[in-house]
């Protein structure tokens, strides 16, 4: 007749913790852990405390040894500026940076509240940390223009972007406008006022991009790289890597709401599958390329293998205390526009090498096509102007243009 089971063995596995998981869910028992050191010491919760399970305990990896000192000297002194601060990752990056003694973490997102609420949170977590929230919204390019020149930040992350895939899909002048013009607007300025390293956050729907929010990150990852003929001023670095676990947004949350409520679970087909990691596995990773990236560096995240969707939602009904297609049914609703049923991690042109960082890999695009800043102008000049059709016909014609100049790789 046991009711409540306390998980509290270091460095189990994966698998153990799974089957613990499922016996629980068995007998109706709830299930709970001690939390992990990194849970500890970036002070999500204290010492000694127990926890419920998480998705990433059964799905996340085994934690990595990195070495932290190039980060951290990266960092030491600097003015950060964080875009998106308000977001899954842009917040995770604040936390982290601030634990490297920046001199200033300046948080920039049009999102009012996701930003009151990471500006409160670092002030308590950090109070001697030089903090700085800014309401700003990247597609005002003399907004921008007027930050950077008052905080002259070292280095800037752009976490910022629309990344809803049906939703863009609906809103192409929007999505171009903020994930294309609004990386134009920041790139600009962060070479005109002297910024030493320029991170983007991009995507693996950005490879044979079939969604418009795909499309647009696949062009800012372009015009990132038609910015790196230069061999002097701001280095331009982009790193690409699919979902993780989580994000506002998420299947993850929408299964959580949707369990919450006795289901049904709706997934859009039985064999559809995503690349996941954690937020802090990530956001540690993308510290450990700006640190180590050079001008026109593009990295990916090696994430694993993919998940099915089906999968994550047993587990998460497990985590639950309850049984699939007994206490919660799945119903399948079919795909929605934009969407692949299996995502890829690079396109088979690009030579891909590992680096000395466990998980960093080091990809080689092709170079920018000739007349891409041409056609850039052209796709933001339609989106400014609210043309629907003229905008989604540029953004296509971009996209395919730049495919058709790859030269083809070793079949993988």
């Amino acid at each position: 007749d046991v009711t409540h089971v306390v998980f509290a063995i270091p460095g189990a596995s994966k698998k153990l913790l799974r089957n613990l998981v499922e016996q629980c869910a068995l007998y109706k028992a709830r299930l709970q852990i001690q939390p992990s050191m990194q849970d500890v010491s970036s002070g999500r919760i204290n010492a000694g405390r127990l926890r419920d399970v998480r998705l990433e305990d059964l799905l996340g990896r085994d934690p990595i040894q990195l070495d932290h000192n190039p980060v951290a000297a990266s960092l030491q002194g600097r003015c950060v500026l964080i875009t998106g601060a308000g977001g899954s990752i842009g917040s995770e990056l604040a936390r982290q940076i601030a634990t490297y003694s920046p001199s200033r973490i300046v948080l920039l997102d049009i999102g009012e509240t996701p930003l009151f609420e990471i500006d409160r949170e670092l002030r308590e977590r950090h109070p001697q940390q030089n903090i700085s929230a800014v309401f700003c919204d990247i597609k005002q390019a003399a907004r921008i223009e007027h930050v950077l020149a008052e905080f002259t930040p070292d280095i800037i992350y752009h976490a910022a972007a629309y990344k809803h895939v049906p939703l863009m899909e609906a809103h192409p002048v929007e999505a171009v406008l903020n994930n294309v013009a609004g990386s134009h607007n920041l790139a600009s300025a962060a070479l005109r006022h002297g910024v030493q390293r320029f991170l983007m956050i991009s995507t693996d729907k950005a490879v044979s991009p079939s969604s418009v929010m795909g499309a647009t990150k696949r062009c800012a990852e372009l015009l990132l790289s038609s910015f790196n003929s230069r061999t002097d001023g701001t280095q331009f670095i982009a790193v690409r890597f699919g979902n993780v676990l989580g994000s506002n947004g998420s299947v993850v949350p929408i299964f959580q709401k949707q369990i919450e409520r006795g289901g049904p679970i709706t997934i859009t087909h039985p064999d559809v599958t995503r690349y996941f990691m954690t937020i802090p596995e990530a956001v540690e990773l993308v510290l450990q390329a700006s640190a180590i990236g050079r001008n026109g560096d593009l990295f990916m995240l090696e994430m694993g293998d993919p998940v099915k969707i089906v999968d994550l939602a047993r587990n998460m009904v497990e985590i639950a205390g309850l049984t699939l297609n007994e206490d919660i049914e799945i119903q399948v609703t079919g795909m929605r526009p934009g969407e692949k049923l299996h995502e890829e991690l690079a396109y088979q042109h690009e030579d891909i090498t590992p680096t000395a960082v466990p998980k960093l890999l080091l990809h080689k695009d092709a170079p920018a096509p000739a007349n891409l800043k041409a056609d850039i102008a052209d796709l933001e000049k339609a989106a400014r102007d609210g043309d629907l059709e003229g905008t989604r016909t540029r953004l296509w014609n971009l996209v395919k243009t730049q495919a058709a100049q790859e030269l083809p790789g070793p079949p993988r």
